[in-house]
């Protein structure tokens, strides 16, 4: 939901995020492990962020070394509580989502022999977890308890069941992760308005995974929370923006010192993502299945360009490709390039981020002259 996206970025605010960006995969890596800054998440940047929010100037941060991701560039990274807090969230949530792969028997542990390696990783990933949590003083087993329990909701989940019932657990566990980054912040006062915030971020994250995967998930016949209480994409809109609302309106009551980061992520980054799946208000707003269309005619095109070979690597081959297109930009500014392992025709996840933007010319925020300037549509077009 957090992607970094350069255009919506201000030059003086990608120093700071990249700060936080590499602090946390540096943090995965010197208690976790090497490959554990494959886990490195970018919505689990919002607690780093949270944290330094309260401190100011005094949160703690150190010189990095060159690094092949940054283009062989120095950087002063966040270090302390925040991303020890942001590497607990991201060991968590890559452990729970190879336990669902592991019991479903379907993504990486539907390879031969790998189903046994996918649950050992899972486990190790989730005694790292309740390691570094145990280092900053969270207690990880309700969490832990809230991530199992979400497939306790989805199996009870059936058509006519309120989507907030499965969206709860996720919802509880971002609450807690949220309330004790009030905590590491030294604000036990902004307990209570973190954890409204952590749950809304919890319900939008759901909700927007959801609905980015419902045409997938409806392809292949595989369960989505969107399909199976019935609502569809549709009825999940209301309660989107209204998650997006109390976010917004929970920090907003927090005392934090400096608001640029956590306007940047969880308000600027957060209503782009929304507008992106939801669309927005505006008259000359596009539905998302005309976009989607337009991307797939695109990408129809490609495929047919004699320059295209598809074809699928093997893990470490992948991986090798993953870094070299990260290094290079082409995962966020190429108009189109392979996928890293299967080959097929990718576009760069910042090549349409401004598709939900052409209101823009409607709300005046390119020409300051719109039909209606001032409207809170959402389209992030600032």
């Amino acid at each position: 939901m957090l992607a970094p996206c350069p255009s919506r970025t201000p030059d003086d605010l990608k120093p700071r995020w990249m700060g936080h960006f590499c602090g946390l995969c540096l943090e995965l890596r010197d208690d976790a492990g090497q490959l554990a800054r494959l886990t490195t998440n970018y919505d689990a940047l919002a607690l780093s962020v949270l944290v330094e929010a309260q401190l100011g100037g005094e949160s703690d941060s150190r010189d990095a070394g060159p690094c092949a991701l940054r283009g062989m560039r120095r950087q002063t990274v966040a270090t302390g509580g925040g991303p020890r807090l942001a590497a607990t969230a991201s060991l968590l949530l890559a452990s729970a989502k190879l336990r669902d792969h592991v019991e479903d028997g379907d993504g990486i542990a539907a390879r031969p022999g790998a189903r046994g390696l996918a649950g050992m990783t899972a486990n190790r990933l989730r005694t790292k977890a309740v390691a570094i949590g145990e280092s900053i003083g969270l207690d990880v087993d309700p969490l832990v308890a809230a991530v199992a329990g979400q497939r306790e909701a989805e199996a009870a989940c059936g058509a006519g069941t309120p989507i907030t019932a499965v969206t709860a657990p996720t919802e509880a566990a971002t609450a807690e992760l949220f309330a004790h980054a009030a905590v590491l912040g030294g604000r036990p006062e902004n307990a209570g308005a973190f954890r409204t915030a952590g749950a809304a971020f919890g319900r939008l994250a759901h909700l927007l995974d959801a609905a980015e995967d419902f045409d997938e998930d409806a392809a292949r016949g595989a369960w989505n929370p969107l399909a199976a209480t019935g609502i569809g994409v549709e009825g999940a809109r209301p309660l989107v923006h209204g998650a997006l609302s109390d976010l917004r309106a929970a920090l907003e009551s927090a005392a934090l010192i400096d608001r640029t980061m956590t306007g940047l992520l969880l308000d600027r980054y957060a209503r782009h993502a929304v507008s992106k799946r939801f669309g927005t208000s505006c008259a000359s707003y596009r539905h998302p299945d005309e976009r989607r269309e337009r991307r797939r005619e695109r990408r129809r095109d490609h495929r047919h360009d004699d320059h295209y070979h598809a074809r699928r690597r093997g893990f470490w081959a992948g991986l090798c490709s993953f870094a070299v297109l990260a290094c290079t930009c082409q995962l966020c500014c190429a108009e189109h390039y392979q996928g890293p392992w299967s080959g097929r025709s990718r576009e760069g996840c910042c090549r349409s981020c401004c598709d939900c933007c052409e209101c823009c010319q409607c709300c005046g925020d390119r020409d300051g002259d719109g039909c209606c300037n001032g409207c809170d549509c959402g389209c992030s077009c600032d």
